[in-house]
């Protein structure tokens, strides 16, 4: 059965699913949209505006899509999987329900609480509760997190160091600095560990745990500076060891998919599990609704056979975990080349120069880039990713590194760090 997949994004992310899925044996026509010109080698444009449903299910209907992947969170928190799965759609991605688990940070707190799976002690206010929210701050220990409920492009989180620094973040958040997402503020405490990403592809009972990642999410090496969508990743994560993993998937995933089946909306799609891991105990940061970025760069790499049919499969709620095959004895690499500014004030509209990769184990994969006067020029913060696969880590690095000194761009900016805690013993 050959598969016509309409993809939904436009970013790095994407692009490497389009990679995947355009070399899938059930991949039949690959459309995607908005898409980007790194996407565009891979899937046909689909001229459709993504967040009209109506304009997106007459598309589907036109050219016979029989999958609809949905890269990024806004779409599942507007509720298109509900709308393509009302007409007969498959949809890789959950109902808006279940996205919820990102969507509102308060709703996934509740929901990890009510289950007694592992987090962070926490409380949430909303803005008619400014004072108690200040008197609870003092009864913190420091450092103390603060998180806008909703979504807010990655930047709704503030790690106050300070009680001053905690105060102003709660009366910046209720002053609308994150927009409605800070309608209502969760206030947690901090956890000491490490963090680690892992991804879970689920038809809402059965599912399939791909390797597990480490983002990089600070501008500078040595972790400092601001927080940005992620400066590179690299797989599989060592702390995430086998010991871990047993025990996020007793701990976590079967809970939380159970909590969403119980409740009559279980979750298709991928689960991204945000970690902090200290002394090998797992405890949940944050869930996703969705892969992440840039940590899809370097799994998808470790992944061979047929990606399309897996998440068909775990689309229409019967997944078929070996249409893939994990590659045990592989490492991969992903480093963000960026605008220099990034994540504050950057230019953008430089001419990019990208290198001809002759090999198998090396991609660039596209980010933030456009097609301008017939020339590739540089359109966001995060521009590129180099992605560089190894039979070790160090090799694997090596190659990244090699390939993105290669790529010429003005006001090219990368950490020169990435994968550093992966040689920890």
């Amino acid at each position: 059965m050959k598969l016509n997949i309409l993809l939904i994004g436009s970013g790095g992310r994407e692009h490497s699913l389009a990679i995947s899925l355009a070399k899938s044996k059930s991949c039949g026509k690959l459309y995607a949209a908005p898409g980007n010109p790194g996407i565009f080698e891979k899937a046909e444009k689909a001229d459709i505006v993504t967040n009209n449903h109506q304009h997106v299910v007459n598309f589907c209907k036109d050219k016979e899509i029989s999958l609809v992947v949905i890269g990024p969170e806004q779409p599942l928190a507007e509720g298109l999987s509900d709308v393509l799965t009302g007409v007969g759609i498959a949809v890789f991605g959950p109902s808006k329900y279940a996205a919820g688990l990102e969507s509102s940070k308060d709703f996934s707190k509740r929901l990890m609480q009510t289950h007694s799976i592992p987090t962070a002690f926490y409380k949430s206010f909303v803005a008619s509760e400014m004072f108690e929210a200040h008197k609870f701050i003092d009864t913190m220990p420091l450092p103390l997190v603060l998180k806008a409920d909703g979504l807010a492009a990655g930047k709704g989180v503030v790690i106050a160091q300070s009680y001053d620094d905690a105060h102003n973040a709660i009366d910046s958040m209720f002053a609308g600095e994150f927009g409605a997402a800070g309608n209502c503020v969760i206030i947690e405490e901090f956890m000491q560990g490490e963090e680690a990403s892992v991804f879970v592809v689920t038809d809402g009972t059965d599912y399939l745990i791909l390797p597990p990642s480490q983002d990089h999410k600070r501008i500078g090496n040595g972790d400092t500076g601001k927080n940005t969508g992620g400066m590179g990743a690299y797989a599989p994560a060592v702390i995430a060891n086998s010991e871990v993993l047993e025990k996020v998937k007793v701990r976590i995933i079967e809970p939380i998919l159970k909590a969403l089946r119980d409740s009559g909306n279980p979750y298709r799609g991928c689960l991204y599990v945000g970690l902090m891991i200290n002394n090998s105990e797992p405890k949940v940061v944050e869930f996703n609704a969705r892969f992440g970025d840039p940590e899809t760069q370097v799994v998808l790499p470790l992944i061979k056979g047929d990606l399309a049919k897996l998440f068909y499969t775990a689309a229409i709620g019967i997944i078929e975990k070996d249409s893939v095959e994990i590659i045990g004895n592989k490492s991969a690499v992903c480093i963000v080349l960026a605008s220099d500014g990034y994540p504050d004030s950057y230019n953008k509209g430089y001419e990019i120069a990208l290198p001809k990769i002759e090999d198998d184990y090396s991609f660039i994969i596209h980010a933030g880039t456009a097609i301008k006067d017939g020339k590739l020029v540089s359109s966001g913060g995060r521009v590129l990713g180099v992605v560089a696969t190894g039979d070790s880590l160090n090799q694997a690095v090596k190659t990244a590194y090699i390939l993105a000194d290669e790529i010429k761009f003005d006001n090219k900016y990368y950490r020169n760090d990435i994968a550093q805690k992966g040689f920890k013993s």
